[in-house]
C-alpha cells in the first residue's frame, strides 16, 4: 500500500498558510519562522536597512563560552574515575564524565 504524507506550514504570526521558513540569526542566536509571502517580504523588508549597513561574516564556529575545570572537579573526576576503574567500569582516561557515573559515585561513597 501507498502512503503519501503532505506538509503544510502554517504561518507562525498569523497562522495562515505559510509559503517559506525563514532563517535568521541575532546576537550568536539561529531562529527560523513559517511566514506567508506577505510575512516574509514585511521581514525583508524590515531587515533590509541593517542588512545594507552590516557585513557578511563567514560561517566560522564560535568558541564554547565553557569555564576551565576548577581543581575541586578535576579532583573529584579523578576520584570517580579511580573508584569506576576499581569496580571494573568503563571510563575514559581523559574528558568528561558521565553525570550519572558520579552520581552514582556520590551514592555508594556517600561523598
Amino acid at each position: 500500500m501507498a502512503k503519501k504524507v503532505t506538509t503544510v506550514l502554517i504561518d507562525d504570526i498569523d497562522k495562515s498558510e505559510a509559503k517559506e521558513t525563514v532563517q535568521f540569526a541575532l546576537d550568536g542566536i539561529n531562529y527560523e519562522i513559517d511566514l506567508n509571502e506577505n510575512h516574509a517580504r514585511e521581514l525583508r523588508e524590515a531587515f533590509d536597512r541593517w542588512i545594507k549597513a552590516g557585513r557578511k561574516t563567514t560561517g566560522r564556529r564560535r568558541r564554547g563560552t565553557g569555564s576551565p575545570i576548577n581543581s575541586e572537579a578535576r579532583e573529584m573526576n579523578r576520584k570517580v574515575r579511580t573508584w569506576a576503574q576499581n569496580k571494573g567500569i568503563k571510563v575514559s582516561d581523559r574528558g568528561r564524565v558521565a553525570a550519572s557515573l558520579v552520581e552514582q559515585y556520590r551514592r555508594e561513597t556517600g561523598e
